[in-house]
C-alpha cells in the first residue's frame, strides 16, 4: 500500500513548476490530488508565443489537465478543476466539490503565485504600484482565501497538513519589496495557522525549493531537462539546481510522516528535508544551493549586525 493511498489533497496552483512537481509526488505516494489553476487546454495555445518572456504566464503552454494526467500516470488520481483562487466564490465551489466527491481533505498545498511577470528590480518607490499590489493579491490573498474555505473540511477530516510554498527559509531580503512581502508573509501565514490549528492537530508549515528547474527556467536558460547541464558553463550555480519533483518528494514525505505535527509552524527547505527523509531528486542527487553558494560565492553572506541577507543576486539598487 502506498503511504498516501486513501488521502485527498488539494494542490492550489498546480499548473506548472513547483506546484506540478508536488502534485506528481503526492500522486506517486497514492493520493487523490485536485489540481487547480487558471490555465486549461481551452485557453492555452500549443506552444509559447514567439518573443514572449518565458515567465509571462499568459503565454505558457502548461495546463492543469496535463498535471492531473501526470498525477494519474504516477499511480495517484489526478483531478483538474479550473479555479481562480482570487475569486472567493470559485474557491468555495471547489471545496464543496471536494466535500461532495471525497468527503474529506487531508492535505492542502498553497502554491498560487502568478507574479513572475510583475516584479521589477527597482526600489519600491520606483516600482509600479499596480504591479506590486497585484503581486500581493495573487501571492497572499489567494492563499488566505483558499485556506479559509478548505480548513473547515480538514478539521472534519482529522489531523492533516497545510503547506505554504515560499522562496527561502530565512528572514532575509529577497531583492524586491513586493516579492519579499509575498514570500515572507506566507511563512508567517503558516505560523499563524499552525497556532490556531494546534488544538485540531493540523500541521501548517512553509517549504522552499532550491534553484528549481521549472519549465520557465529551462526556457530562460535555452535548455531542456535532458540538456540542462549545458547551461552550467554560463551559470555555474545551475549545477546545483533541482527538478520540481525534489520539493515534491519533500511534501510527500511530510504528508506521510506520522510525526509531522512536531514540525508545525516553521519553515523548511527541500535541501534539508532530502537528507532527513532519505529521498533524492530524479537523478539520484540531493542538491543544496545554499551549500553551493557558501562554497563558491563567499561574498553572499549574512551581513552583521543586522542579519540582513541580500542573496547571491546582490542587493537591490537602493541598498547597493
Amino acid at each position: 500500500m502506498k503511504p498516501l493511498e486513501g488521502k485527498v489533497a488539494l494542490l492550489a496552483g498546480a499548473t506548472r513548476g513547483t506546484g506540478r512537481g508536488i502534485a506528481c509526488m503526492l500522486g506517486s505516494a497514492g493520493a487523490t490530488v485536485y489540481c487547480t489553476g487558471r490555465s486549461t487546454r481551452a485557453n492555452r495555445t500549443a506552444r509559447r508565443a514567439d518573443g514572449a518572456s518565458p515567465f509571462d504566464l499568459a503565454n505558457r503552454p502548461e495546463t492543469i489537465e496535463e498535471t492531473a494526467e501526470m498525477v494519474s500516470e504516477r499511480g495517484g488520481v489526478g483531478i483538474a478543476v479550473q479555479t481562480d483562487h482570487s475569486v472567493e466564490a470559485q474557491v468555495a465551489a471547489l471545496v464543496e466539490r471536494i466535500r461532495s466527491e471525497q468527503g474529506r481533505l487531508d492535505v492542502l498545498v498553497n502554491d498560487i503565485w502568478g507574479g513572475d511577470e510583475l516584479g521589477e528590480q527597482k526600489p519600491f518607490w520606483e516600482h509600479s504600484l499596480e504591479k506590486g499590489l497585484t503581486m500581493l493579491q495573487r501571492g497572499i490573498h489567494t492563499h488566505i482565501i483558499t485556506s479559509r474555505h478548505a480548513v473547515p473540511l480538514m478539521i472534519k477530516t482529522g489531523p492533516g497538513l497545510i503547506v505554504e510554498v515560499t522562496d527561502g527559509d530565512g528572514f532575509y531580503y529577497r531583492g524586491n519589496l513586493f516579492y519579499d512581502l509575498v514570500k515572507t508573509s506566507v511563512i508567517r501565514l503558516a505560523f499563524g495557522m499552525a497556532t490556531e490549528l494546534r488544538p485540531h492537530r493540523i500541521t501548517a508549515l512553509a517549504i522552499t525549493p532550491g534553484f528549481i528547474r521549472s519549465e520557465a527556467m529551462l526556457d530562460h536558460m535555452g535548455v531542456t531537462e535532458a540538456t540542462w547541464q549545458d547551461a552550467v558553463r554560463d551559470r555555474p550555480d545551475f549545477s546545483e539546481s533541482e527538478t520540481p519533483f525534489y520539493v515534491g518528494q519533500a511534501v510527500a514525505a511530510l504528508a506521510a510522516d506520522p510525526d509531522v505535527f512536531s514540525k508545525t509552524g516553521r519553515a523548511y527547505a527541500a535541501w534539508d528535508l532530502g537528507p532527513e527523509y532519505g529521498f533524492t531528486d530524479v537523478d539520484g542527487r540531493q542538491p543544496n544551493i545554499v551549500r553551493w553558494i557558501e562554497q563558491h560565492m563567499p561574498e553572499a553572506k549574512w551581513k552583521k549586525p543586522d542579519d540582513v541577507f541580500y542573496g547571491y543576486w546582490g542587493p537591490p539598487p537602493s541598498l547597493a
